[in-house]
């Protein structure tokens, strides 16, 4: 619809900052997933055995089978999609190379399953196991057409949460970072950041991978729950609520037919 748009095709909507039509990002993707802090969580076995791979599938599914039971009615069907997914993930045979896997958790989710592998590791059942994610998540991205879309407050066209992200994940555990331009929709459109975390089984890793992905993902939650968007303020509410030492502000929402009027 970018595109479409610079070509002028008549899709704008009357403010011509929007689209007229409900777009993948701004209307389905940001508001069920990424302002609820669900993104794309994924992890390398580095041995290339088939066998731990099999391992961390049911390890992941019964960590979100395990929170899922105790989840807010908000995020169930987030949690049920991604349970389905990991279950039926070999018989999809979607390995190519690498013994890879990705699916969409939240910050608690990311965590539970990083410490149930480092476990894992710990106990000898795997080796070791390289954590990263997509540049399409919650707040690894700025792309005011696509990852950060439904963040409505006339941020979405600064490059500050990518940066932020990965400046945060450096001092906080991850084993590598880097910052990149053009991910997914063309050079000088978007700036993506991203990290590669090496899990070992040691206590280390287990204290690195908490603050880390904690950061990750509530960093972008806060963002968003500051551009207004309810699904956000509910996930930072959740947070602060679950991690007493977690301290966000939040957004005071003004009428917005007062401050259209002070513009008209």
């Amino acid at each position: 619809m970018l595109e479409a748009s610079r070509a002028g095709a008549d899709i704008l909507s009357e403010n011509k900052n929007e689209f007229r039509y409900p777009s993948y990002i701004q209307d389905i993707v940001g508001p069920i997933c990424f302002d609820y802090g669900f993104g794309p969580f994924r992890w390398v076995c580095t041995s290339g055995k088939d066998k731990d791979l099999d391992i961390t599938d049911k390890i992941a599914m019964d960590v979100l089978n395990r929170l899922a039971t105790q989840s807010p009615p908000e995020i169930q069907l987030q949690l049920q999609d991604n349970i389905t997914w990991i279950k039926n993930a070999k018989r999809n045979n979607l390995v190519v190379g690498s013994k890879a896997r990705i699916l969409y958790a939240d910050a608690e989710g990311r965590i539970g399953i990083a410490r149930a592998f480092n476990k894992a590791i710990a106990k000898g059942l795997i080796g070791p196991v390289v954590l990263g994610r997509d540049h399409h998540d919650v707040s690894g991205t700025d792309s005011p057409y696509r990852e950060t879309s439904n963040i409505k407050d006339g941020s979405k066209f600064t490059a500050d949460m990518a940066i932020q992200n990965v400046i945060g994940d450096s001092f906080r555990g991850a084993t590598w970072v880097s910052v990149h331009n053009g991910g997914g929709v063309g050079w000088g459109e978007v700036i993506n950041g991203g990290f590669g975390m090496l899990l070992d089984g040691t206590r280390k890793a287990d204290q690195r991978l908490q603050n880390m992905l904690f950061f990750d993902v509530t960093n972008g939650i806060s963002r968003r729950s500051w551009a207004g968007n309810k699904e956000a303020i509910f996930a930072i509410k959740r947070e602060m609520d679950q991690n007493p030492d977690l301290e966000v502000t939040l957004p005071n929402l003004a009428d917005e037919q007062i401050v259209h009027s002070i513009f008209l």
